[in-house]
């Protein structure tokens, strides 16, 4: 994803982000703030969950949208707003514009998930879909602007929007004082910059910590460089994250106010994931869970108090489905093993029974005769386990090797 701005911003103040909440007040809701116990436990800390999961519309974006667009011009608002999204931000465009009374058009790729199109249609926005990619959406959205006059909403690269997501910032030094670190996800960078502007100006000693998908991390080698430089084709199961290249105004204020940056795996988001909707009941897409990746990654490497800030919830429920199946697989709670067996009546029953012995619980099981890799006399089979974690794994694989079987790694 490539956004820039054309022209210089002004900075972003505190002032701003304080204007920012009066502007937001019964129209953003202050979410809820959570303990962790199983994350406190790992840092040694208390470890509390700020959850934007839970805001209207199910993210953060529409704190931000809301102030963007209550600030243009009357002729502007007149002119409408358009804005390029796969969801989050879609979605917090649609709703701010129906509550202003601004009509809205909202371009989406073409594979972007049914319900957070849905959803973007049930919040009054015209939704029209360009593209397979947000770059191609973007493109058709900014078209649309230079022929209609509609103003373009950016998702992070403009005052106003940092200025909304930094009302976050000042809820969580109300609702934990204490904080010493703040750990939050960082895709073009406005919620970051933000989040850093409110709470550097109140609480300087507070660290901030931004977190990148592995596969998506413009940021690093944009803060080496010292200026915004772009990734290509990033790549991460975080699409709310996943932006190629830092926003230009967020980008500097990130610089000066943002104490780290770290990068988490695939398989580290995914367990957070997991975690988050086991042990906190909370549903929270990847880009959301970043923080809590970040923190179960290396949790000596934060002070606490932390707080790790769920930036949404928004996730379709078939890719919610692979994600927990690929975190589960991660902590060694699934197994996937290819092994090869004599094929006659009996063999796969035994295969079960050596199995049940050691407790693996089988999910699915597929039964491959012809393949010309196999004898004339061969089947393999392919078992996808649940099991209890790494030691068992090993233990299922242990057994399947002494009652003789292949395994095919």
């Amino acid at each position: 994803m490539s956004y820039r701005t054309a022209d210089p911003l002004p900075p972003v103040t505190l002032d701003d982000v304080r204007g920012a909440q009066k502007m937001l007040s019964g129209v953003a809701r202050m979410t809820a703030m959570e303990g962790s116990r199983h994350l406190s436990g790992l840092v040694g800390a208390p470890v509390h969950l700020k959850c934007e999961n839970l805001q209207r519309t199910g993210s953060f974006k529409l704190r931000g949208a809301y102030v963007r667009i209550a600030g243009l011009l009357p002729e502007e608002r007149a002119a409408g707003v358009v804005a390029a999204s796969a969801g989050n931000h879609a979605q917090g465009v649609a709703l701010a514009s129906s509550l202003l009374g601004v009509r809205s058009t909202v371009f989406m790729p073409s594979g972007a998930p049914l319900p957070k199109v849905a959803a973007t249609m049930h919040y009054g926005a015209e939704v029209r879909t360009h593209g397979t990619v947000v770059d191609e959406t973007l493109a058709a959205a900014q078209e649309y602007a230079a022929e209609t006059g509609a103003v373009l909403i950016h998702p992070f690269d403009h005052p106003d929007i940092i200025a909304g997501q930094g009302t976050v910032g000042l809820e969580i030094l109300e609702q934990c004082p204490e904080v010493r670190t703040i750990v939050v996800g960082i895709g073009g960078g406005g919620l970051a910059a933000g989040v850093a502007v409110a709470v550097k100006a109140l609480r300087p000693d507070v660290r901030i910590v931004g977190v990148q998908a592995a596969g998506a991390a413009a940021y690093p080698p944009s803060l080496a460089a010292g200026r915004p430089v772009s990734v290509e084709n990033p790549a991460t199961m975080a699409d709310g994250i996943k932006v190629g290249r830092p926003g230009d105004v967020p980008f500097r204020i990130i610089g000066d106010l943002v104490d780290e940056i770290r990068t988490v795996s695939e398989d580290a988001l995914s367990s957070a994931l997991l975690l988050c909707l086991e042990r906190a009941k909370l549903v929270v897409e990847p880009a959301g869970a970043s923080p809590v990746a970040a923190i179960m990654s290396e949790p000596d490497a934060f002070e606490g108090p932390v707080v790790a800030l769920l930036s949404g919830g928004n996730v379709d429920p078939l890719l919610m489905q692979r994600i927990l199946r690929h975190g589960m697989a991660a902590n060694g709670r699934y197994l996937a093993v290819t092994l090869r067996l004599t094929d006659r009546p009996g063999a796969l029953a035994t295969l079960l029974g050596v199995l049940s012995v050691v407790d693996a619980n089988v999910l699915d099981v597929s039964h491959v005769r012809t393949d010309p890799r196999l004898g004339l006399t061969e089947v393999e089979v392919e078992l996808h386990l649940e099991t209890k974690g790494p030691e068992h794994c090993a233990e299922v694989n242990s057994a399947l090797r002494r009652a003789g079987y292949t395994v095919i790694d």
